[in-house]
């Protein structure tokens, strides 16, 4: 794939390209891509792909690409036209023995990072621009794609009240065919991907209550941004029945700031697991979850850290009592940080815009016929399955407007 820079007309320029290992050529899924001293910035989608698009006045700025574990890389804009690729160099850091010595206990390490919040995460009013994709698929099929660019009222990381989320711009499409009120049921919305915020909602997964039912312990360090980060490990002890989270936690070593974090629920106990997600289902139905992944990233801008993006992958089987076969569905949600900036405090928000936790994005599929549809937003670029997805939308589209 070849980097595309496009001129348009409407103020901004537009950069579209791919992120590989050096060594292997793998793609970087997840990776960071910013325009230095802003806050635009997007990331690579599951085939490594990006598109970023810029306005006209920051056309002579750095672009930086970074991902966790490789070297940071920058460039000129203006030199990425020609370039097949970026790629980036794996990094791999010892922490010295002092640092290792100072946080010994990996759960002590752990407090620290979320008592250390107020200091080294923002502590201003944001209002953030993001872009949130949710598909909804009944085994390989899709039945559900939608899509929205957001904006999240970002509260303080010092103070303990919830973010809200105001909806700009969306598009969804629904095959009711292929999905049950069950199904639809499972939709999330954003907020599903903001309450990921770990350092923000701590309560979701390590309370007050329950921190002391985990087992933590040191992995091998590796870097963000050039930077040593320790890799904490974390399950839940061995004889609690209840459901708890799996996975390892990315903590700069200077900062102490949780950078990335990638952690799975412990779905064993299928009834209990299954209370987590399902709240109603019909009394002849059995559901519960066979896969809980999440992902969340963090940035940082002028020496204090913040939520960038978050990532959702949820399986459910469903068993219909009297059915032969059972259903598999599947959700996977992502939300990105597109642009950010300090804002008013006492900024007053639109209650017909504002969305509520249990929000279902409502079906609109004309935006999937406008090809500029999303204009100078920002969007987290399509995978091959969801461009396949919106072609075949598009083609029920022309049919559906030529009867």
């Amino acid at each position: 794939m070849q980097y595309i820079i496009a001129q348009t007309s409407t103020g901004f320029i537009e950069i579209k390209g791919k992120i590989v290992d050096n060594s292997s050529n793998d793609a970087l899924v997840f990776a960071d891509i910013i325009i230095k001293d802003s806050n635009i910035s997007t990331i690579t989608n599951s085939d490594g792909e990006f598109a970023l698009k810029i306005p006209d006045s920051l056309a002579s700025r750095l672009i930086t690409f970074s991902y966790l574990g490789y070297q940071k890389k920058e460039m000129k804009i203006s030199e990425l036209n020609g370039n097949s690729k970026i790629k980036l160099f794996p990094a791999v850091t010892e922490l010295s023995e002092v640092e290792v010595k100072t946080f010994r206990d990996a759960e002590t390490l752990l407090r620290e990072t979320l008592k250390n919040r107020s200091n080294v995460y923002n502590n201003a009013n944001a209002l953030m621009t993001a872009f949130y994709r949710e598909i909804i698929k009944k085994r390989r099929k899709n039945a559900s794609l939608s899509e929205a660019v957001v904006q999240i009222h970002k509260q303080p990381y010092s103070n303990f009240k919830n973010d809200a989320i105001e909806l700009i711009k969306a598009r969804k499409s629904t095959d009711y065919n292929r999905l049950d009120t069950l199904a639809v049921k499972l939709q999330g919305g954003p907020f599903s991907n903001l309450y990921t915020d770990i350092i923000k909602y701590p309560e979701y997964i390590f309370s007050n209550e329950n921190i002391d039912l985990y087992n933590f312990s040191f992995g091998e360090s590796t870097q963000v941004n050039n930077k040593p980060v320790y890799v904490v490990n974390f399950k839940q002890k061995p004889g609690i029945k209840e459901p708890f989270y799996y996975g390892k936690l990315y903590i700069d070593a200077e900062t102490l700031a949780l950078t990335n974090a990638v952690f799975r629920l412990n779905v064993e106990n299928k009834e209990l697991s299954s209370q987590m997600y399902i709240r109603k289902k019909p009394r002849r139905v059995d559901v519960y979850p066979t896969e809980a992944t999440y992902r969340i990233n963090y940035r940082t801008q002028n020496g204090k850290w913040h939520y960038a993006y978050s990532n959702i992958l949820l399986t459910f089987k469903v068993n219909w009592k009297g059915k032969l076969f059972n259903s598999v569905y599947t959700l996977n949600s992502e939300m990105a940080i597109t642009d950010w900036h300090i804002s008013n405090p006492n900024l007053i928000k639109t209650k017909e815009n504002m969305l509520k936790p249990t929000t279902i994005l409502a079906d609109e599929t004309s935006g999937f016929k406008d090809p500029a549809f999303w204009g100078e937003y920002n969007i987290i670029e399509p995978e091959k399955s969801i461009e396949a997805a919106i072609e075949k939308i598009k083609k029920q589209l022309n049919k559906t407007s030529n009867i």
